[in-house]
């Protein structure tokens, strides 16, 4: 169902139920279709109906055509999708079998499905055939595995096999479609006995020919991989970035920022391993990983914090590579621990050097107390982050005074 779970718009712990609502859908198409009825399935070999040849195609252009748009568009990930393997023997004797099944019984596998719901017999009997072929197969594997395995040719493509550029491939592909439409009507008219209208196609199919022919065209001028996604930072503004070096905090401003929790507008991410993390970490941060920082929730999570974001490590590389990761993506407000811990415990917990003169000026005197101070916060643990207690409700005491005694009265 991608794009739909890789950009977070279905929960893919409900990946299931989403796809049994899909199948369901299409499911209905086929029937609305009357891919239900043997005759129609059968009818693209006997000349009279081409329909089951025009939806194959159709689906094979627009599928073809969307998931290059969406690699494009950074929705899918072109390069991660799964490709069958491809044993030659294998899928000719079972193309013959299933050619074979589809002349003589008039449905695919999906089909009959789909026509035994809803009632027609010769569809139940084409699935108990098919389940009896499976069990056949399954019977004798040891037998047909030499011929099921044989000829492994691997995970290949068409315009691979054919030495075509795949952008090239599509676009011609597009063009045998829209050509077979053309034929294929021609044919049906002719077997059916029905006047063709004058031109080359049907007025019907003058948008969808055009709609489809320039998104083809399209297709064969983009380059592979536009220079950003949508969403990302544009790769000069990113360098001059990187060159200037005003991502990176001064341990002395993370420092004051922990130590004065009102002041502290930071979330802090530990970028270690999970491992070093329980160790020792800084008050108050969280980890999240280098190897995880690029995952599609944590950008997420990281976006939505509406607070400057403080990496570190143990050195001040992995910080710097899941700031580039981060705002490589579009993420802003982003800085980096400079040096690192390393630098923050050798500036706080080393022995500080005498200036050679001897004596310390104003600054170096201001800048020395508060490293002390910052110091023993950390040894003792007074710069962990405090939170707020629960506010607590208002109670007015009210003194109530006794009535003065009355003669009288019920």
């Amino acid at each position: 169902m991608a794009p739909l779970i890789p950009q977070g718009f279905i929960n893919p712990d409900l990946s299931l139920f989403f796809a049994f609502v899909i199948g369901l859908g299409f499911g209905y198409v086929l029937e609305q279709g009357g891919f239900s009825t043997s005759r129609k399935l059968a009818g693209v070999f006997y000349g009279y109906d081409f329909v089951v040849l025009r939806v194959f195609f159709t689906a094979a252009i627009t599928a073809a055509i969307g998931l290059l748009l969406f690699n494009y568009m950074g929705w899918v990930n072109y390069d991660l999708l799964y490709i069958n393997p491809t044993f030659l023997w294998s899928a000719i004797v079972g193309g013959v079998i299933m050619g074979f099944g589809f002349i003589l019984g008039g449905f695919c596998p999906g089909t009959s499905m789909v026509a035994a719901i809803i009632g027609k017999i010769d569809a139940m009997l084409f699935i108990l055939g098919m389940m009896g072929g499976i069990f056949f197969f399954g019977a004798f594997y040891n037998t047909f595995e030499p011929l099921y395995n044989g000829s492994a040719l691997g995970s290949i493509f068409v315009f691979d096999s054919l030495g075509l550029p795949r952008d090239l491939f599509l676009f011609l592909l597009v063009f045998i479609a829209l050509a077979a439409f053309i034929i294929t009507r021609k044919i049906e008219d002719k077997v059916n006995g029905i006047q063709s209208e004058k031109g080359l196609f049907h007025s019907s199919y003058v948008l969808p020919f055009a709609f489809m022919s320039g998104l083809a065209l399209l297709i064969l001028i983009l380059p592979d991989q536009p220079k950003a996604k949508w969403y990302e930072s544009d790769p000069e503004s990113l360098l001059v970035e990187v060159v200037s070096g005003d991502r990176y905090m001064q341990p002395e401003e993370l420092a004051y920022k922990i130590l004065h929790p009102d002041e502290n507008d930071l979330v802090i991410v530990d970028v270690r391993p999970a491992e070093a993390f329980r160790q020792f970490r800084l008050p108050g941060a969280i980890n999240i990983p280098l190897d995880n920082i690029q995952s599609r929730e944590n950008r997420r999570r990281l976006k939505n914090t509406g607070k400057e974001i403080l990496l570190y490590s143990h050195g001040s590389t992995s910080a710097d590579q899941a700031w580039m990761f981060l705002r490589r993506a579009g993420l802003d407000n982003i800085r980096v621990l400079k040096g690192g811990l390393n630098n923050f415990f050798t500036g706080f917990f080393a022995e500080q050097e005498i200036p050679a003169s001897g004596k310390y000026s104003e600054k170096e005197q201001f800048e020395r107390r508060f490293v002390e101070r910052a110091a023993k916060a950390f040894r003792e643990g007074e710069a962990s982050r405090k939170t707020p207690s629960a506010a607590q409700p208002v109670r007015t005491l009210i003194n109530i005074q006794p009535p003065a005694a009355g003669k009288g009265g019920c």
